[in-house]
């Protein structure tokens, strides 16, 4: 085991050892791009190898039979949370959940090796009171740390984790999201105030404005004894290793639907993945390592994926998301099917994303930050992907997006290694890569890419080392130069 950690540490130094700008400091050529590019294809077995999905022992903890009715109307969530207790105290195991309608009055946390499976016809749904998601726990809210409403099904600092099966969990949040969102504003800029001026973490005190974490009883200080509107998340687990998530639906989240944080060795495999309200992101690896999404069905109206890594100066000293594999995914989303950001000001590493469908949506590959993110995103390689059409544009990079509140760190977007992508129509612009004056966008090698139709030319605004090869639009050859 250790040696093989040793090659694979050898082989990822020899990666980034060996970007084009150190290879090759007079000029990024074709030659250089194609071998670079294949030299990080071929690491990914090297990087699966990272990527084990947890096993749990034989022990069987059901649900019904420790007492749960599965009726939809009593609250089953004390019988949940004994048998996971008792699973994980027992030394791990299943805890089951056979078909039937579940109502949990609050959040599920799940502990150390425990596999909460659920059978087809189970559907778990939860209560639309605030109060049920107290006390606070700590998460990450749009990319700032901070201490919330309990995400309904939430893990801190756990080993061993997993949702498994054919089951649904239903956040039943269509209607109490979309009310809280219009209450969010003022908490939210008072957050991203606190993130901004690095406010400790323990100061952030949102939800019901009371967080006892030495449970004397008593508020801790911090808190101000008011309601607070920033939605929880549907499952999110906070600084967790050894995760997996597998086979089951959740629809109908409050907020980010499926949402890992700071954790590693985190497999999502073959998700159906359902929301229709503002912010129901459906994948979002945050500040994460050694993670592979695959087979999964993601139809949101906001991202379908989106690689984050937090927001402006409280990421800066976080960690970053490196090693995420994204592979053989059918994405429809009503704004970005796949997308790093806009919150990633921790950095983003070593993206692989290949074989996934994108049905319609404004944006296909969106790359986006606004001025005060600051950090980077480096060395990420997109190939083998189908889009049907887009509203806006197919390959979009822009440092513009809502949000900005004045400062001027500019991201440094760089090495992107895009191949063998067939698009439909797109009704504006094709490509659309816009840097700023003083951080160009560099490095980006785009190949074998087939566009059937676009209603507008193409946009580059600060841009170096921009290279096409055997791009196509309404079958005329493409380049920068021509559009």
């Amino acid at each position: 085991m250790i040696k093989a950690l040793l090659c694979l540490s050898l082989l990822l130094l020899c990666i980034v050892c060996t970007t084009p700008q150190k290879e090759q400091q007079k000029a990024f050529t074709l030659e250089i791009a194609r071998a670079y590019e294949a030299k990080a294809w071929n690491s990914i077995d090297s990087l699966m190898a990272r990527i084990n999905p947890p096993q749990f022992r034989s022990n069987l903890y059901d649900v019904k039979l420790s007492g749960a009715k599965g009726d939809s109307i009593t609250n089953d969530l004390p019988v949940f949370m004994q048998a996971i207790n008792k699973c994980s105290e027992e030394g791990g195991g299943t805890v089951r959940v056979p078909a039937g309608q579940f109502f949990l009055k609050g959040p599920i946390h799940l502990r150390s090796n425990v596999n909460l499976h659920l059978d087809k016809g189970a559907r778990i749904f939860f209560s639309q009171e605030a109060g049920d998601y107290l006390p606070v726990v700590k998460v990450r809210w749009e990319g700032t740390v901070c201490y919330n409403y309990s995400p309904l099904i939430y893990a801190y600092r756990q080993t061993n984790i997993a949702i498994t099966g054919e089951g649904v969990i239903d956040g039943a949040a269509a209607h109490w999201s979309e009310e809280w969102r219009k209450l969010q504003k003022p908490d939210k800029k008072r957050l991203r105030q606190m993130g901004n001026d690095t406010i400790p973490d323990y100061h952030r005190v949102f939800g019901n404005g009371f967080m006892d974490a030495d449970g004397d009883g008593n508020d801790d200080g911090y808190g101000d004894a008011k309601s607070h509107y920033l939605r929880p998340g549907l499952i999110e687990f906070y600084e967790c290793n050894n995760v997996l998530l597998e086979g089951f639906t959740a629809k109908n989240s409050p907020f980010w639907t499926v949402h890992p944080i700071f954790s590693k060795n985190i497999t999502i495999r073959n998700l159906k993945v359902f929301g229709h309200t503002l912010n129901d992101d459906g994948i979002d690896p945050d500040s994460c390592e050694d993670v592979l999404i695959e087979g999964c069905t993601v139809q949101t109206h906001d991202d379908a994926i989106a690689v984050k890594a937090g927001r402006d100066q409280d990421a800066w000293i976080r960690p970053a998301s490196r090693n995420i594999i994204i592979r053989n995914n059918q994405l429809m989303s009503g704004v970005n099917a796949l997308c790093i950001g806009s919150e990633m000001s921790g950095g983003v590493f070593y993206m692989f994303a290949e074989n996934n469908t994108i049905s319609d949506g404004k944006h296909a590959l969106n790359f986006k930050c606004n001025l005060d993110r600051g950090g980077q995103v480096e060395n990420i390689f997109i190939r083998n992907t189908t889009i049907s059409s887009c509203r806006e544009a197919m390959f979009i990079f822009r440092m513009d997006y809502h949000g900005y509140r004045g400062n001027h760190f500019p991201t440094a977007f760089n090495d992107f290694y895009v191949s063998d992508i067939t698009c439909g129509n797109v009704e504006m612009k094709p490509f659309k890569i816009v840097g700023v004056p003083d951080q160009f966008i560099k490095r980006i090698y785009l190949n074998n890419i087939k566009i059937r139709t676009a209603g507008e030319n193409s946009e580059f605004q600060h841009t170096e080392d921009l290279l096409f090869s055997n791009v196509t639009i309404a079958g005329r050859p493409f380049t920068s130069e021509n559009d």
